[in-house]
């Protein structure tokens, strides 16, 4: 095995000793003490940091959780959350193992992990249409230093589009850099919004409607919770974007071309424990268009 991905393994497993040090605290005495602070990048967040602060508030031993801005609705169940950052960075000077799990690798511990009912709390009557919603979860940013590798180009969304928005209400979400907290990836821009509109019009934007909901959310990220809790049928992309989408059951088809968790097959393993989706990794448009036939 490549020494990189034994190095993810390793800090996987160190991350899980790591907890030792807490055993009495987190089973004998069980007071609020624990302080669970992250600004890294959003899908750790998601598949490690979240799921770990609310075991800790079933435990009844969260006392506090820190993280980045418009970050409170995830955290939904912390009676103190302060949206201290910013700005996500991709590696923190702070101790790299006080979450499980902080690393890739072929299995993870539950021990400390636990489901956060996103769609439950979320529900609602507000974004409910004559069709089931198909949210499409799109990005276009710099991945690993270089150019946009995982993304769905605009003759892929046409096609896709064309082929189901007589089925299902199409909401396309692909987030600017003004909705939410930035990182080390730039986002850049592909024009596909405009296109969508002139030759989609049934299709709803993300950002149309976060325009005309703005004085009724808290954030773009309040708004992407209140949609998908009342969606079960995602077409998304790699990273963060993915994990958010499988956060709420039904079918969520990731379209992922690169990235570690393909060696680890984590789309098969931690990404559907978010909520028990069915989490099907296209490699390939072909893959995204034999899915989207077989289960849409």
């Amino acid at each position: 095995m490549h020494g990189k991905l034994q190095r993810y393994i390793r800090d996987n497993y160190y991350s899980r000793l790591y907890q030792i040090r807490y055993c009495i605290q987190d089973y004998y005495i069980k007071k609020k003490y624990k302080v669970i602070e992250f600004r890294q990048e959003f899908q750790q967040e998601l598949t490690f940091v979240l799921p770990f602060a609310y075991w800790h508030h079933l435990n009844g031993t969260l006392k506090k959780t820190i993280s980045c801005a418009d970050t409170k609705d995830f955290y939904f169940f912390s009676e103190d959350h302060e949206e201290r950052y910013t700005y996500r960075v991709w590696k923190s000077e702070d101790n790299p193992y006080a979450v499980p799990n902080m690393a890739h690798s072929y299995t993870f511990s539950f021990k400390k992990w636990a489901r956060v009912p996103l769609k439950e709390h979320f529900t609602n009557d507000i974004f409910l249409f004559e069709k089931p919603i198909l949210v499409i979860a799109n990005k276009y940013n710099v991945e690993w230093d270089g150019a946009p590798i995982n993304f769905f180009d605009y003759p892929t969304l046409y096609k896709i589009i064309s082929t189901y928005k007589d089925r299902y209400q199409i909401i396309y979400n692909r987030p600017e850099p003004d909705h939410i907290v930035l990182d080390n990836s730039e986002i850049l821009d592909m024009k596909e919004h405009a296109a969508i509109r002139q030759d989609h019009p049934e299709v709803l934007l993300m950002s149309d409607l976060f325009k005309a909901y703005k004085e009724k959310v808290n954030s773009f990220n309040h708004l992407q919770l209140l949609v998908y809790a009342n969606c079960s049928h995602f077409v998304s992309v790699h990273g963060g974007t993915a994990a958010l989408a499988s956060y709420f059951g039904g079918t969520n088809i990731v379209f992922s071309k690169r990235g570690i968790e393909h060696y680890f097959k984590e789309f098969s393993s931690i990404f559907p424990a978010l909520s028990g989706a069915n989490v099907l990794h296209a490699k390939t448009e072909a893959d995204v268009f034999r899915y989207l036939e077989a289960h849409y």
